[in-house]
This record gives structure tokens, sequence and C-alpha cells, in this order.
């Protein structure tokens, strides 16, 4: 099991438009697709980020749930119509709980 760690740079002062397409179009529609949503931040020091984490159970589990989730037409038409807010693509970071994380 890990998780992704996924830190967006939004355009300068769309961060709460971003957290709304997130929060209302995006993770909805990627929880719908079988995605392990786990949490969604703000960064306090840096008004223009935007992180959110999910889940996997397995490389395997991963692979599948991205060609469901990036592989359709609706992906493609949220992308067109927000895609806009960001200012550069995500920096992902895999995670791997150590054997003591509550989150095991």
């Amino acid at each position: 099991m890990f998780y992704e760690f996924r830190r967006y740079q939004v355009q300068q002062g769309q961060r709460d438009a971003w957290v709304k397409v997130m929060s209302e179009i995006i993770i909805p529609f990627q929880i719908g697709c079988g995605m392990d949503f786990v949490a969604e931040f703000i960064d306090d020091e840096r008004p223009d980020d935007y992180i959110w984490m999910r889940r996997f159970e397995s490389e395997a589990q991963r692979e599948q749930l991205y060609a469901v989730v990036y592989g359709g037409q609706e992906w493609q038409d949220i992308l067109a119509e927000h895609g806009h807010l960001l200012a550069a693509k995500p920096q992902v970071t895999r995670l791997i709980p150590t054997t003591i994380s509550p989150l095991r």
C-alpha cells in the first residue's frame, strides 16, 4: 500500500476557485471511478499551492485506476473547462507509511 502526495501550483489568486473545483467536481468524479481519496490541504505559507492525497493498494491498482480516470472523455472535458486554473504540472510524491504509522 502507498499514498500519492500531489502538490499543485494554481494561477495566482485562483486557489479558492481550484479548491472548489477539486471539492465539487474532481474528487467526487475520481471517487466515483474507484479512487481512494485521503485528504486535501492548502499550504498556509504558499497562497497558490494546493495538496491532496490518494491511497492505492498496489501498483497494479494504481495503473488500473489511472486508466479509468484519465483515459476517458469525461476527464478531458474536466481539464478543458478547469485546467486553466493550474500554473504548473503537479509534483507527485509516492509515500509508503512506516510500520508504526497510523496510516498503514
